[in-house]
């Protein structure tokens, strides 16, 4: 009698540790396919994420803000041609020499203009370089094996059905808050690019603004916030990567400690990576 009793326990025991086990490995194993995914999208050049789109804003670039951009820049140059000639009483004192200097100043700013798209895109290349980099270091220090799991399956063995009822319960919870951080952090990366090539769409219009003086901040501004763009990619795979080794470090022989102190790693991962930009910002002044 006894032993059927002990049988039925074991046989529900082993149910519940195999959902733990499911619980745990979709919980950690996919942190270590979380990162490889993040390095490889964040890594993406604005072209290499998606052809289409990009020379759709190409396009658009081009055939559109181009031309204004044209607009812009002879307004800016005739401007700094009647504030040169009023500097020099009216042509009275003439100066061939800075007539010169105007001359290359104008041929400086038109080439800007027609090559604006190309020098954006110079800095995601630049940005893809770092962040190859950094993902490398990520991916081989973050890294989950199933031993890991396996040991805390196994201390689980010799529980209380009703404390192993409680552990999937809670792993269970743990999982789906893990999951819905993941669409989050889906949502910043694509969010990001389209932001991207929203700001490099109309790259021509601030590049157009560098040769005055006082409109001069427009451009400045603008290049800031690319170097942020692309520094961005580098703090979300940052974020990712200490999540993950953090998550490595986690103390398997307390399961309890260990699933809420993922849940707040992950918390913390999600409300990181949603400043990560107002971070690049503020790093090279950019608003």
């Amino acid at each position: 009698m006894f032993n059927i009793v002990d049988k039925i326990k074991e046989f529900f025991s082993e149910i519940l540790i195999d959902m733990i086990k499911e619980n745990l490995s979709g919980m950690l194993l996919d942190i270590n396919d979380k990162v490889s995914t993040i390095a490889n999208e964040v890594g993406k050049t604005p072209s290499g994420w998606n052809s289409e789109v990009f020379h759709f804003i190409k396009s658009i670039s081009e055939n559109v803000i181009l031309p204004i951009a044209g607009l812009i820049i002879t307004a800016v140059l005739c401007i700094e041609l009647i504030q040169m000639v009023m500097n020099k009483n009216n042509m009275h004192d003439t100066d061939t020499f800075e007539f010169f200097k105007y001359i290359i100043k104008m041929w400086i700013a038109v080439w800007l203009v027609s090559h604006a798209f190309e020098f954006s895109m110079a800095v995601f290349d630049v940005a893809q370089n770092l962040i190859g980099k950094a993902a490398g270091v990520a991916n081989a220090s973050a890294k989950v094996s199933p031993g890991d799991i396996a040991n805390m399956v196994d201390s689980l063995k010799g529980e209380s059905i009703g404390k192993l009822m409680t552990i999937v319960l809670e792993t269970a919870i743990v999982k789906m808050i893990i999951q819905g951080i993941s669409i989050l952090i889906t949502v910043i990366l694509y969010g990001r690019m389209i932001e991207i090539y929203i700001y490099t769409s109309v790259c021509a219009i601030p590049f157009a603004t560098m040769g005055n003086k006082e409109w001069g901040s427009i451009g400045t501004n603008y290049i800031r916030g690319l170097f942020a763009l692309g520094l961005q990619g580098l703090f979300l795979l940052i974020c990712v990567g200490i999540y993950a080794v953090l998550v490595k470090t986690l103390n398997i022989s307390d399961i309890h400690k260990s699933i809420f102190e993922l849940l707040g790693y992950t918390l913390i991962l999600g409300i990181t990576m949603m400043k990560s930009g107002s971070i690049a910002k503020s790093i090279l002044n950019a608003h």
